[in-house]
């Protein structure tokens, strides 16, 4: 008879494998189970974030722009250097290699925290039973107390583009090209549209992103949207809003996009086409029939607050439910279902959950926007501080962008905290702090920030909420 189990985690994602470390920590006895075989057709923790999404992407983010910052600005910097030339191959390589790190390390942390790996495909039964299904077809049913899915997403195929070996990609198939296309397109100027158009672009591609929608990110506070939406086009980013694609094919090694914007039909051709209209659930078969847990139209389950499902026992996390499909948020709603488990008090801040487009300059954002704030009524002061009149972001010859944050006028209360400009995300998460803690922007603009960092920005968007910036032209208004 199969070992009964406290916790078995269905997923071994950012979601999952923390959930289930968690759990574990916490002397519960646990199990992940987890299908996932990697591109040397190994087994493999992490999900889609570590094998195929943001690890990977982040090292090749991180590969291209130092090749664009040897080209283009060493010489700035009073460095000269000869010939820079690409090892596209090598740089893959090395991606991989950090992939390969990483999930292994995950792998090690269930071993030393005592998680029992599952290899297979999960399925939630009835009475909290789990079958597993192994690669070589054994299927096991096992017992558990409580059952945790988290399956996370799977990237939206567009029947009008279907895939087509490496010319027509999703968007783990644009991390494996191992030579430069000369033009790629990009269907969606989202995060992942941006992030792999900005790779292939540093190293040469002629970039065109078609996007359907007629407002550029539209999530992002519109001031900070313009910046980036400024900065990508001056970097050689050609991004086409109110455009539909219509269909697509390949012929001789090339790919023909027919699509329609506000002056008619268009056909272009191209080396490499990237579909990117985002991601859905990934809750196919995850859940039988008799297990009786709730769906909505979209395959999300039904949750509350603490992510418990309609079912006594069962809970949902992750990309498989309500909110932004992000590995952090997760993460961290992994945390809180291990630890309720577990009888202890716990809780996911939804107010304050962090994003970031990983893009050069970084945009990055807490909280709520302007349009938000103002649309409901609020009483509201906005600071802000632009990179160009930071002394380290000029001595780092990196001054696109600004900081803006947003405050309740009456309470001082931070509403919400935008950046674009360098090391973006890492600054953030002073104003995430800042928000978890309720602190206000005077509690900013009274914490010493040493001098010259990019943090001093931060600092100063601060103080110019109350007009008392000291490195940009404003007065303290009465």
């Amino acid at each position: 008879m199969a070992e009964i189990y406290d916790v078995i985690v269905i997923g071994g994602g950012p979601a999952g494998y923390v959930a289930a470390i968690r759990a574990s920590q916490l002397g519960l006895k646990t199990a992940c189970v987890e299908k996932w075989i990697n591109k040397q057709d190994k087994p493999a923790l992490g999900g889609t974030c570590l094998n195929v999404g943001c690890i990977p992407s982040k090292a090749l983010l991180e590969s291209t722009e130092l090749y664009e910052t040897a080209c283009h600005q060493f010489k700035d910097l009073g460095i000269n250097v000869g010939e820079v030339t690409l090892d596209v191959p090598r740089m893959i390589e090395r991606k991989d290699q950090v992939v390969m790190e990483l999930t292994g390390g995950i792998a090690m942390l269930f071993k030393q925290n005592g998680v029992d790996w599952l290899q297979g495909e999960g399925q939630l039964l009835a009475d909290r039973q789990v079958k597993v299904t192994a690669l070589d077809g054994k299927e096991t049913v096992y017992d558990s107390k409580n059952v945790v899915i988290a399956t996370g997403s799977v990237p939206i195929d567009l029947s009008v583009t279907p895939l087509n070996g490496d010319i027509v990609v999703e968007s783990a198939g644009a991390l494996d090209w191992e030579s430069v296309p000369g033009s790629v397109c990009v269907i969606g100027a989202g995060v992942i549209g941006l992030e792999l158009g900005s790779v292939w672009r540093r190293m040469g591609s002629r970039v065109v992103l078609l996007e359907a929608m007629d407002t550029f990110l539209p999530m992002v506070d519109k001031a900070i949207a313009r910046e980036a939406q400024r900065a990508f086009t001056k970097q050689g980013l050609d991004i086409r809003l109110s455009t539909r694609v219509m269909g697509s094919k390949v012929n001789h090694g090339k790919v023909a996009v027919t699509f329609k914007d506000g002056e008619g039909d268009h056909e272009e051709t191209f080396d490499k086409l990237i579909v990117a209209v985002g991601r859905r659930a990934f809750t196919d078969n995850v859940c039988s029939s008799e297990a009786d847990v709730l769906q909505d139209e979209r395959g999300l389950f039904h949750v509350n607050e603490f992510c418990e499902t309609n079912v006594p026992h069962v809970y949902a996390i992750g990309d498989v439910v309500r909110g932004p499909m992000l590995a952090h948020k997760g993460s961290e709603e992994g945390v809180m279902v291990a630890e309720r488990i577990a009888g202890e008090e716990s809780s996911v801040n939804y107010d304050v959950m962090p994003n970031v487009i990983y893009t050069h300059p970084e945009v990055a954002w807490v909280g709520k926007t302007e349009e938000q704030v103002k649309s409901e009524g609020i009483d509201y002061q906005v600071g802000s501080f632009p990179f160009a009149a930071s002394g380290r972001a000029k001595a780092k010859g990196d001054t696109t962008g600004m900081v803006k944050i947003v405050r309740d006028r009456k309470s001082d209360r931070i509403l919400g905290a935008h950046i674009i400009g360098p090391s973006a995300s890492e600054l953030l998460a002073q104003t995430v702090l800042a928000m978890e803690f309720d602190a206000t922007t005077e509690d900013i603009a009274h914490t010493i920030h040493a001098h010259p960092t990019l943090s001093e920005a931060v600092h100063e968007a601060a103080l110019s909420a109350d007009g008392r910036a000291i490195h940009i032209g404003n007065r303290k208004r009465g």
